[in-house]
């Protein structure tokens, strides 16, 4: 189930006690990762075809194959039926999608952003352009669809054989990936090998693969097919929504607005992105090629899907109360965000909610030998809690969901889906920074015990 990885002289990676990503995993952990290697793109079509077909209801298709008793025949008729396929067009959609993009990140004027030091010592830069490549493909898809020159509803018409040409690239990108590490990784210092090919695949082996100087794997894909094309798809299915049945209702307009406005955060504030968890920290594998290709941009919109298929009419106090309930979260979230930036920036001499900040002075030492310097807020939001950022994506979340009302399960796969990714993050940020920060971590969770909300402690 595991095997030993054996790396060349001149290939060095990180050996012995470090900081980054874990590198002894058990057969469980294994078991896991094959498990989510498959499970995660059957579930991505599974949503698909309960859209498509069941208005939704992720039961539905069960109950069909079970009153057939499960037979052959049967699971294979619904495969051949409903499963999603390949088409020319969709195809060539995704392909004139990613070359576009590919070109929007590297022609587009940019300033030059930097990330955290690895666990190797590399303070790598990064082309920060996401906000004008988000502006122009949009004016393009606006003034595209205006002029006739494709309908305004193109992605959700096509969003079957999208899915497929997506699935094909994400498992093109990891296996890339994959290979790279071995062959010709970007910072050889930075990989991580944990003895499983299966958990390297799931994980990825590189930190930071790149093409040259400054084109970045991870900060692309995310922010390019994945992100941008979040609010493309919101506005698509709006298109769909007012051919279907005449005018856009205000729960999809309430979700196009909670998407477009986390969407524009995100590349308003490209450069702090570079300082989180999945630039700074996560390694470059199927769990961030595939999730950024596919994961993010399928499984992230299914509310515009379900209100697709489900007309929602929000009354005007429960639009009102879910609108207080998305923007109060945005606004946590990114004040929260803004005093740790703040602080870090400031080197701690600066005042966080009128008074002097609290900060805990810290050390660390890189692979290389040397020792940094870094700090831990301990005040405002943060001596709340250790991610009270996270309280606030919550609520952003839980009010996208909220938008498609309560007559569907499948649009609160989300706000469930970030509840366990988020805990599951806090997790491994108390192992990481345990692991880098020694006692200094042990001295900060003394004076901010709580890791989410003041219940949720170590």
């Amino acid at each position: 189930m595991s095997a030993t990885v054996t790396k060349g002289p001149e290939l060095k990676a990180q050996t012995g006690k470090t900081w980054g990503r874990d590198r002894d995993i058990s057969n469980w952990t294994v078991l896991g990762s094959i498990f989510i290697l498959t499970f995660c793109p059957t579930l991505t079509f599974w949503c698909w075809i309960s859209c498509t077909y069941y208005q939704c209801s992720v039961s539905a298709p069960v109950f069909e194959l079970l009153n057939k008793q499960l037979s052959s025949e049967a699971i294979h008729e619904f495969i051949r039926t409903k499963a999603p396929h390949f088409t020319y067009e969709a195809s060539k959609i995704y392909v004139l999608w990613l070359l576009f993009q590919g070109v929007l990140y590297a022609v587009l004027p940019s300033k030059i952003g930097y990330g955290q030091r690895t666990p190797a010592g590399h303070l790598l830069p990064y082309k920060v352009n996401g906000l004008l490549a988000w502006f122009v493909t949009h004016t393009l898809y606006v003034t595209g669809s205006y002029l006739g020159w494709w309908d305004p509803a193109i992605v959700h018409n096509n969003w079957g054989g999208l899915l497929m040409a997506a699935n094909a690239y994400g498992y093109f990108l990891t296996f890339f990936a994959f290979i790279k590490a071995y062959t010709f990784p970007s910072h050889p210092e930075d990989r991580k090998f944990s003895g499983s090919w299966v958990y390297d695949l799931l994980m990825g082996i590189e930190m930071n693969p790149r093409f040259g100087q400054l084109w970045d794997f991870k900060l692309f894909h995310n922010g390019r097919p994945g992100i941008i094309a979040w609010t493309l798809i919101d506005i698509s299915f709006a298109a769909a929504q007012y051919q279907k049945i005449g005018y856009v209702t205000n729960s999809m307009i309430l979700l196009n607005i909670l998407h477009a406005t986390y969407v524009l955060d995100f590349f308003y504030n490209e450069d702090w992105y570079l300082r989180t968890i999945d630039i700074a920290h996560d390694h470059f594998g199927f769990y961030l090629a595939w999730g950024d290709s596919v994961w993010l941009p399928f499984m992230y919109t299914l509310q515009s899907h379900y209100l697709v298929r489900n007309t929602v009419d929000l009354s005007i106090p429960y639009l009102v109360l879910t609108t207080i309930v998305g923007f109060g979260g945005y606004y946590i979230f990114r004040t929260v965000n803004n005093q740790k930036d703040l602080v870090r920036k400031m080197d701690g001499k600066c005042n966080i909610w009128g008074k002097p900040a609290k900060v805990v002075r810290t050390e660390y030492t890189t692979s290389d030998g040397k020792v940094h310097r870094s700090l831990l807020l301990a005040s405002g939001f943060w001596g709340i809690s250790r991610h009270f950022n996270y309280t606030g994506d919550l609520l952003i979340s839980a009010a996208m969901c909220l938008a498609c009302g309560f007559d569907g399960f499948l649009p609160y796969f989300y706000i469930i889906y970030m509840t366990i990714l988020l805990l599951h993050r806090i997790r491994r940020d108390d192992t990481r920074c345990r692991g880098k920060y020694g006692k200094y971590w042990d001295e900060y969770c003394k004076i901010v015990p709580w890791k989410l909300i003041p219940t949720y402690s170590r």
